[in-house]
């Protein structure tokens, strides 16, 4: 009978999977894909590599990212429970490590796991971003992004706070980037002339300026952005804290975008 109840009380404890988008080919880049409800209510964007007996396989996602050119969604789910800030606290985190499986396309749309990359060691390099969504957190007049990568290959992350709101990724260019060092401290894209609205999100192929602030830096960069790829757009899971019928329904901006499926 104790048994029985202590399987229960664990069972109770187990979070639901946090699934993950994943971007970048040099380096993996994991975003976590958030609703305004607990235990989803965070934003965590993190820097990754994927092993597998010890051993890297980070080449078979790189590989296939390249050969699937056409496939803008790259997910991953975790293959084990855990909390998600214990991925970001305390300082050193509690976790470093998790398992997870790597899925070309959208892991609750279709979306096909790839050979070599099921339950590997998903192996924490660096947190890039973690915030708590919701109360507190106040929203931006103004479209506002994180912006991470390194060398090359840089991605804007849209900055999320309160409902409504919307989740976006996008691969971009930058003429006079952030050093990789002003990269680590963490840097905040601020689009002055545009309210903070999915209509008025970042597009692909579109160029901007953008006013860049590295953490702890007085001066403000004038960044010229090359908007490239759109990776992601959800705006239908963050409009609220609550679903309609257990599920949230794709926005127009999503249908528009080709991300409503």
């Amino acid at each position: 009978m104790d048994n029985m109840n202590d399987h229960h009380m664990h069972h109770e404890q187990e979070e639901p999977p946090h699934n993950m988008m994943v971007v970048g080919e040099k380096s993996v880049f994991l975003s976590h894909l958030p609703m305004f409800m607990s235990p989803h209510n965070f934003q965590v964007i993190l820097e990754a590599t994927f092993t597998s007996g010890g051993k890297s396989v980070q080449e078979v996602y790189t590989k296939d990212r390249q050969s699937n050119r056409q496939t803008k969604m790259y997910t991953l789910e975790p293959q084990e429970s855990f909390k998600l800030p214990s991925l970001f606290t305390p300082r050193p985190p509690s976790r470093s490590s998790f398992k997870g499986t790597v899925l070309r396309g959208h892991l609750e749309r279709g979306g096909e796991e790839i050979a070599g990359l099921a339950n590997i060691d998903v192996n924490v390099k660096r947190i890039v971003y973690a915030q708590e969504l919701g109360q507190g957190f106040n929203k931006s007049d103004k479209l506002s992004y994180i912006l991470f990568g390194g060398g090359q290959e840089l991605f804007l992350a849209h900055v999320i706070a309160q409902p409504p709101d919307f989740d976006q990724i996008l691969s971009v260019k930058i003429d006079n980037p952030p050093s990789d060092e002003e990269l680590s401290r963490g840097v905040r894209v601020t689009i002055l002339d545009r309210e903070n609205s999915a209509s008025r999100r970042i597009k692909e192929k579109e160029k901007i300026v953008g006013q860049g602030h590295v953490t702890g830096a007085h001066q403000f960069l004038q960044l010229q952005i090359q908007a490239n790829v759109e990776f992601y757009f959800e705006e239908g899971e963050l409009s609220s804290s609550k679903m309609t019928n257990g599920m949230f329904t794709p926005t127009s901006e999503e249908k528009k975008a080709g991300f409503g499926n």
